[in-house]
């Protein structure tokens, strides 16, 4: 197999519009239909994930969208770790990337952006739930400062295995 390492384009990072959202829905349910990256099963529909995106732009949470060639390749979004009001500093981040730009950085490059956001919004705490057999995904959040906090074994089933989430935090 051929290696491809010649230069690889940096994505352009902005907020997401609603046009995005058909692009939004193909790489979220590849990812639920292929990855345990996300503990679900079914695929969503496109007006679920719209309906998610007005919630969290209607919140001030970033819903971002990386951009290579006019494509978007990848969203990042952070919402609430849990409603109760004394946790109110700390969100939960998904970054998500279309299968065939995996492994180029980009990833990287979302949750970079996500870390001023939150600064911007008063956040303290950024929180990754990550699959624990995804070692790019706890490797690319380590590389960003994140620290490996918690290991819940056997929390999720999916593709007829029980699957164990790995928690990692960084203060922004």
């Amino acid at each position: 197999m051929a290696i491809d390492d010649s230069p690889q384009p940096v994505p352009a990072i902005r907020d997401a519009r609603l046009e995005d959202i058909p692009a939004i829905v193909a790489i979220y349910n590849e990812v639920i239909a292929n990855t345990t990256a996300v503990y679900r099963e079914a695929a969503v529909p496109s007006s679920e994930r719209e309906a998610w995106w007005r919630e969290r732009c209607s919140r001030g949470f970033p819903v971002l969208v990386a951009v290579v060639g006019g494509e978007v390749v990848a969203f990042a979004s952070f919402g609430d770790f849990r409603a109760w009001p004394c946790y109110r500093h700390t969100v939960e981040h998904s970054v998500h990337v279309r299968a065939d730009r995996r492994g180029r950085g980009i990833g990287s490059a979302l949750v970079r952006a996500l870390v001023p956001i939150a600064a911007s919004l008063g956040k303290h705490v950024l929180i990754a739930g990550v699959d624990a057999e995804n070692g790019g995904s706890i490797a690319m959040h380590q590389k960003l400062g994140f620290e490996r906090v918690a290991h819940l074994r056997e929390v999720g089933r999916k593709f007829d295995r029980w699957l164990d989430l790995v928690f990692l935090q960084r203060t922004v």
